[in-house]
């Protein structure tokens, strides 16, 4: 058997005595706190030398509207006892307890309403709510709903028992050595050698020592900050931008016709706010109706200034894209940023109202599709993932446009967004001429696939289990040119 330590010891002693004592007795005998002696006697118990029980009492407690009802009667008993021969409806509305009182007796059947006059239902009684309100221990259901209306509140607390085991009386027949122990040796117990004379506390060495959980960043914050730093390795610079947009910004300057359906109220969250346009709106105006100065044709039709005023939650990050396009006509540009976007969506294990996107553009001279895929790629593959490959896709203001997909063993190939080359349609009013590689992609579907989680809802919840267990670093996969 593993050694005991002197507290164990003096534990066993007391339990020789009491045989089986509440944590609180022992503590005054053993002059400690009830946690502590718990602790010693999880310890005694590992060993088969003292049993642990947990119980748990319950009680009820009034609250303060409860502390009324029983000195005056619930209000159902208040209302009833109230109604009369004849008694009306605007008769007891007077009463004070009317309002929650009346709509109990209803729901309980306990009366009836005809031409205005309140009848009293036959043997009509609320005497069995009151006994559970008098003495909640026996009242069953009846208590669950005095809990429900707010009237009760239940309230658990608990004691431990400890009792000495027929192992644990063996050992104290034996006889325990309860000389006071010494963990530590100071600098003049080794100087003068008293050491030599001490009872040395014994320890085993095969035994793990507690479990620390230290202070960390939430593993989802932790992956964010992890894309943050590729991408500014890579040499991009960060943008940011407020999460109230106009719809100019997030469509009208990204050439979305303004009939889309993404525009409609089923994905967009629309605010009642207004932003005046930027200068050069009109060029945007222009391309839509007309194509501009280009050889589109653009979308036809009137182009209407008050719908792209109205405010949105940005829907995604490439409306800070565009701005900062606006903004910077020259080249070179080379930005990303990662913010939360916001979407009409019901929450379900793979879809929740917002989240977080990764934006990137790359606007130089002479860059081409092929170095747009060759950003992602490496991207990609500093963030772990080694097999990836693209398929054609369509978004509205990029040409031509792709779908990234990665390959995760169990789940097959999996689409991570969007990309392509803006249109002249989204360039052209800002003055730009050179092409702009840009992407979104799903921040959580990494975050997902990287943590192995198959519920989105966990990356914004606090699962203090779930944030425990998860390290603080991952192992990097060291690239081998991935599957085609």
């Amino acid at each position: 058997m593993a050694e005991l330590t002197q507290n164990e010891k003096r534990l066993l002693a007391s339990l020789a005595q009491e045989q089986k004592a509440d944590a609180s007795r022992l503590a005054t005998m053993l002059d400690t706190s009830p946690e502590a002696v718990v602790q010693w006697a999880h310890l005694a118990e590992e060993k088969g030398l003292v049993s642990l029980e947990r119980i748990v009492n319950k009680a009820f407690v009034y609250t303060d509207e409860g502390k009324q009802y029983v000195q005056n009667g619930l209000p159902e008993t208040q209302i009833l006892a109230a109604i009369g021969q004849g008694s009306t409806l605007s008769d007891l509305q007077k009463h004070a307890a009317f309002k929650i009182g009346f709509g109990q007796l209803r729901k309980k059947g306990l009366i009836s309403v005809s031409n205005g006059t309140v009848i009293k239902a036959e043997g009509a009684s609320t005497a069995d709510d009151e006994a559970a309100l008098k003495n909640p221990k026996t009242g069953g259901q009846r208590v669950k709903d005095l809990i429900r209306r707010g009237i009760l509140q239940e309230t658990e607390s608990a004691v431990y028992s400890v009792g000495i085991t027929a192992a644990g009386r063996e050992l104290v027949n034996r006889g325990l050595d309860l000389r006071e122990e010494i963990g530590a040796l100071t600098r003049d117990q080794i100087l003068s050698g008293a050491w030599k004379d001490a009872t040395l506390r014994r320890y085993d060495i095969t035994k793990l020592p507690k479990r620390v959980y230290p202070g960390k960043t939430h593993p989802y914050q932790r992956l964010i900050e992890e894309m943050r730093q590729v991408l500014l390795e890579m040499g991009f610079t960060e943008i940011y931008g407020e999460i109230v947009q106009s719809s100019f910004w997030n469509f009208d300057a990204l050439f979305q016709p303004q009939d889309h359906p993404a525009r409609e109220m089923q994905d967009t969250f629309y605010l009642k706010e207004r932003l005046p346009l930027p200068d050069g709106w009109e060029r945007v105006r222009d391309m839509h109706e007309r194509g501009g100065d280009t050889s589109s044709t653009g979308w036809g039709g009137t182009w209407n200034v008050e719908k792209a005023e109205h405010c949105v939650l940005r829907t995604h990050t490439t409306a800070l894209s565009i701005q900062h396009l606006a903004a910077h006509p020259t080249p070179p540009v080379k930005a990303f940023c990662i913010s939360r976007v916001y979407r009409r969506e019901a929450i379900d294990p793979t879809h929740t109202p917002e989240f977080e996107q990764l934006e990137g553009i790359v606007m130089d001279k002479g860059v081409s599709f092929r170095d747009l895929l060759g950003y992602l790629r490496e991207f990609y593959m500093r963030m772990g993932f080694e097999d990836i490959r693209f398929r054609p896709g369509y978004f509205p203001y990029t040409e031509p446009s792709v779908e990234p997909e990665i390959y995760v063993d169990g789940l097959g190939w999996v689409e991570m967004g969007g990309a392509g080359i803006f249109r002249e349609e989204v360039t052209a009013p800002w003055g730009i001429t050179h092409p702009v590689l840009a992407w979104g992609l799903g921040v959580s579907r990494v975050a997902m696939l990287k943590m192995g989680l198959k519920d989105l809802r966990l990356l914004y919840r606090s699962d203090i289990e779930w944030i425990r267990e998860s390290p603080v670093c991952r192992e990097q996969r060291p690239s081998k040119g991935g599957r085609t």
